[in-house]
């Protein structure tokens, strides 16, 4: 059977695409170009333009854009020179992935060769497009030469990466691979930990299982990116949350959502509606009571569900609300904890229903538990019903 990556390179040489090389692309139609018009004309379109300016800059003291690997150094965060190397190369995934989702070459990557089925591990059968994702962020991580361990959702056990190298990155490579075909967004989580050097003398395999399994309460960087019409990294350093926009005349993901805050309350909740009757008597009565508008809120909430959980979750970042999967079906380690960092640092929280999921102590790879993020007094709220969490599992298979 053909790799993925044999397969991309197969599709693009029976395109007849490699003797044109390099392509030449066409001027960029948004280029604001002086020379097409009048003096007055260029006054006008300029004032018109300011009023729709977002401000990149978090001292407002100029205009220019501020670019991730900017505010990661001096201009912003002042994380250190190792983590904006890091970044750096996280960055190069990121677009080679946005690139990749976007291609007509993923629609055959996009189709997995059987259901969507767990295998042994606890994790969901991948895809081909899930591997090249994840053989993207890995060859990142490994030129970085920053990087220990890689944890991945497409990979059974830690990859141990470079000897006393500084981080240990979780993720989650291409979330919501399954709705490639219909052009839903998707998108990569990821989370960033200090390696714990007193372990430095067990065994690789352990060594590596350990620092992965690090609580989230000692993340010092995390986030995820939104494959979308935009294609959006937000992201954490501790200090707030942030998130940058892919600019594709630059290539450069410049801020322009600085210091996001989640509304205290929403009016929308995001879940599967269908599996209302597997649902415990608390969260059927929770959801029965902001609907019909009589909870703690008094307006009717809506509905809004997309079935990939980073589109979701920034959905709910911006407006608030509550983003949920009841059930024991999301990972503890590189889904729930990176986006409760995030969550919490935008003001927001992360639960399973019963507890705050950064304190929660992951004790395997793969772990899975029940997810609820948003707006901290909906969480609250939610969180007083107290039977919100479904053990009835009747194995979807969507």
């Amino acid at each position: 059977m053909q790799s993925p990556t044999t397969t991309i390179t197969a599709t693009i040489h029976n395109s007849n695409l490699t003797p044109n090389f390099p392509p030449k692309f066409p001027p960029n139609p948004l280029r604001f170009r002086p020379e097409f018009f009048n003096r007055r004309s260029i006054t006008s379109m300029t004032s018109t333009f300011d009023r729709f300016k977002v401000n990149s800059k978090l001292d407002n003291s100029t205009d220019e854009f501020l670019t991730v690997t900017e505010y990661a150094g001096k201009g912003g965060a002042n994380v250190g020179d190792d983590l904006v190397v890091l970044f750096t190369h996280l960055e190069y995934a990121f677009k080679k992935i946005a690139a990749l989702v976007a291609s007509p070459v993923n629609s055959s990557l996009g189709k997995s060769s059987g259901g969507g089925q767990a295998v042994e591990s606890g994790r969901d059968k991948p895809k081909p497009l899930d591997i090249v994702s994840n053989e993207i962020i890995l060859s990142s991580l490994r030129n970085s030469g920053k990087v220990a361990v890689m944890a991945s959702e497409e990979d059974d056990a830690p990859v141990w990466i470079t000897d006393n190298a500084p981080f240990v990155v979780v993720t989650d490579p291409l979330d919501g691979s399954r709705n490639i075909d219909a052009s839903i967004p998707t998108g990569t989580i990821f989370g960033i930990y200090n390696r714990l050097t007193e372990i430095d003398n067990l065994p690789t395999e352990e060594k590596a299982l350990l620092n992965s399994l690090q609580s989230g309460n000692r993340l010092i960087a995390a986030g995820y990116v939104l494959y979308s019409s935009a294609t959006i990294l937000c992201t954490t350093f501790g200090s707030g949350a942030h998130a940058f926009t892919l600019d594709h005349s630059t290539g450069d993901f410049v801020l322009t959502h600085p210091d996001i805050k989640i509304p205290p309350r929403g009016q929308i909740y995001s879940v599967n509606d269908a599996r209302y009757f597997d649902w415990p008597e608390g969260l059927r009565r929770y959801i029965d009571t902001i609907r019909q508008g009589k909870g703690k809120f008094p307006k009717k909430y809506s509905a809004r569900y997309i079935c990939s959980l980073v589109a979701d979750f920034h959905r709910t970042l911006m407006y608030g609300g509550v983003a949920m999967n009841p059930r024991d079906h999301l990972r503890l380690v590189y889904e729930a904890n990176p986006l409760s960092f995030v969550a919490e640092q935008a003001g927001g929280k992360g639960s399973d229903g019963k507890n705050r999921i950064l304190s929660i102590q992951p004790v395997k790879l793969h772990q899975r538990l029940p997810l609820f993020l948003g707006s901290p007094e909906d969480i609250e709220e939610l969180e007083s019903y107290g039977d919100v969490q479904q053990t009835v599992n009747p194995g979807y298979d969507v």
